[in-house]
């Protein structure tokens, strides 16, 4: 919604600020980073991804996100539920062509993508439940935390 304010001068009305929630809310391309908090949100726009992190992760999730993708990517029917002689059928082509090739529905590339994520995920989660590996991370945080409030304050 976009809003003009005006103000008087002598007997007209000028314009003098603009409003537009569109214009505010809007992002250019590239990676921003929003935070939200307790009586507000920050954002700051351009910032590098940390590839190096995001490859590392991937390395060591790649056996599980090829797992979670071969398994969200598996074909299977369309209709469900299907009927009794649709049932039927679909055994019967089972038992001729095998399970393996029985199947008839995919799932989208976003959802095959967010299979992997959520094996990256998880295996993230196994590792964070080491003590040592919780605690390097935190570290690493509280180093992330003081970069960036020296950055603010300059």
């Amino acid at each position: 919604m976009k809003k003009i304010y005006y103000e008087k001068v002598g007997r007209r009305y000028v314009p003098v600020a603009e409003y537009d929630n569109d214009f505010l809310d809007s992002f250019t391309k590239g990676n921003h980073l929003v935070m939200c908090y307790p009586g507000g949100t920050s954002r700051r726009f351009n910032i590098d991804p940390n590839y190096a992190a995001m490859i590392a992760a991937g390395r060591v999730a790649e056996d599980a996100i090829c797992q979670a993708i071969s398994k969200a990517s598996e074909l299977r029917p369309q209709k469900n539920p299907i009927t009794p002689g649709q049932k039927k059928a679909w055994e019967k082509l089972a038992k001729e062509f095998g399970d393996e090739l029985a199947t008839l529905q995919i799932d989208s590339a976003r959802d095959i993508a967010e299979a992997g994520l959520k094996a990256m995920q998880a295996e993230a989660d196994k590792l964070m439940q080491h003590a040592g590996v919780r605690q390097a991370y935190e570290q690493f945080l509280l180093v992330c935390r003081l970069t960036q409030s020296d950055l603010e304050r300059k």
